[in-house]
């Protein structure tokens, strides 16, 4: 009988104890695969918040917090952009489109974000995904609003809805444009970034609704009804930022040098794919602490098969006397307690990844519209070096009790011991 016949049927005279360190082993597979794919896919998803734009184009500040307040929607821009300078950088011969962006109101905690319906058609996410509308359409009318997943979820909002928008990132109740109401004329499918959180108005509203302010104060004795304002010059005098798309990428340094170099205003020009990635690498504490999270998770796994390996191996050492005594050597003995860590973990790997797979269809839908995060149920590389790390580590801790086995003498368990 070969030592793989005799591993199955000691595993199978041990079945309670092989199974809960199956489990054991399949659970710590399972985090360090799990924390690993959200660790690679939270950073793919990251680095793709943008994907179809070559430039991005704001008042000069830095890189980080140009993209921070422009598509991340976090903190306040410095300053803004002329509507000139846009108009300008829109008929540069280089530039194929240009999606202006203006922020600054909100509503309920949600930023507002002023754009055109080009913004619908260009913005792209992922790999390269185009936006798509969940109920409704893109805004047609002035007071029109077209809002992100998130929003929709959280604030139990629908097509036909009526909204007010607040001046700011939210003020007191007398910061409301309560005299100029939206309507909810799209919703947008979940995308796993910002704009989620965001909801989408025309330029021409975000003028309509400030006709009556200046500086961020609403004028004394000035109230323009929404009819009125519908025949107000809506021309927009300054955006925040916009997103801008090449004819040829390889002319991207050339036009974010010219911009750069505006001679008219400040501009800064920023390649979105490098300013996020200086980003992560500001949160790269976050990303080698899982690290070390899901290393000690195996550590602890495969520590828990060497104990329960180590304290059967007292309970068996009558078994290993027998096997001794019909032939067996002390280096099939050796073998035996190898192989049997070597299935056990073999079997929890399994496990573990069948677990993972199910788990990732199943959540799929799930974590992309509460945590915006995309995971990918297709294996990659870097996990099929860690499986390997882990059956390495796996047999490697059926050495301990191996070695102890082999050391043991013939008569020593052949003893009775009252």
């Amino acid at each position: 009988m070969n030592v793989f016949s005799i591993t199955l049927k000691s595993l199978r005279q041990r079945r309670t104890g092989v199974a809960l360190t199956v489990i054991t082993i399949a659970l710590s597979v399972f985090l360090l695969l799990g924390v690993e794919r959200v660790r690679t896919d939270a950073r793919q998803s990251f680095a793709s918040t943008v994907s179809g734009t070559d430039l991005l184009v704001g008042a000069r500040s830095g890189p980080v917090n140009l993209l921070l307040y422009a598509v991340f929607h976090v903190g306040e821009a410095t300053n803004n952009i002329t509507w000139k300078t846009y108009q300008d950088i829109r008929a540069m011969p280089e530039v194929a489109w240009a999606v202006p962006l203006s922020l600054g109101d909100s509503h309920r905690g949600f930023r507002v974000t002023g754009t055109t319906s080009d913004f619908f058609l260009h913005y792209r996410y992922g790999a390269r995904k185009p936006l798509a509308f969940a109920a409704g359409h893109a805004f047609s009318d002035l007071y029109d609003a077209v809002i992100g997943a998130e929003v929709a979820r959280r604030l139990h909002y629908g097509v036909g809805d009526t909204i007010v928008l607040a001046h700011g990132l939210g003020g007191p109740a007398t910061a409301l444009h309560s005299d100029k109401p939206f309507r909810i004329s799209g919703v947008l499918a979940p995308t796993g970034t910002p704009v989620d959180a965001t909801i989408a108005v025309s330029l021409e509203a975000i003028e309509a609704i400030h006709v009556d302010w200046r500086s961020g104060v609403r004028l004394p004795g000035m109230t323009s009804s929404a009819d009125q304002a519908r025949h107000r010059d809506l021309t927009p005098k300054a955006i925040t930022a916009c997103l801008v798309g090449l004819r040829s990428r390889l002319s991207a340094f050339a036009v974010q040098r010219a911009l750069n170099e505006y001679p008219d205003e400040a501009l800064l020009a920023v390649l979105p794919g490098v300013a996020l990635g200086e980003l992560w690498h500001l949160l790269g504490t976050a990303e080698n602490a899982l690290r070390v999270v899901s290393a000690m998770v195996v550590l602890v796994g495969i520590s828990g098969m060497l104990t329960a390996l180590l304290a059967m191996l007292n309970e068996r050492r009558r078994e290993m006397a027998v096997l001794r005594a019909v032939g067996a050597s002390t280096r099939t003995v050796f073998a035996l307690l190898v192989a049997e860590s070597t299935l056990l973990t073999l079997i929890g790997m399994v496990a573990g990844g069948v677990l993972l797979f199910a788990v990732t269809l199943l959540a799929h839908d799930y974590l992309l519209a509460n945590a915006g995060i995309v995971l990918n149920a297709t294996p990659s590389a870097q996990e099929g070096w860690l499986l390997l790390s882990v059956l390495v580590l796996g047999s490697l801790s059926g050495c301990i009790p191996g070695w102890i086995a082999y050391r043991r003498s013939l008569a020593d368990g052949l003893q009775v011991r009252l």
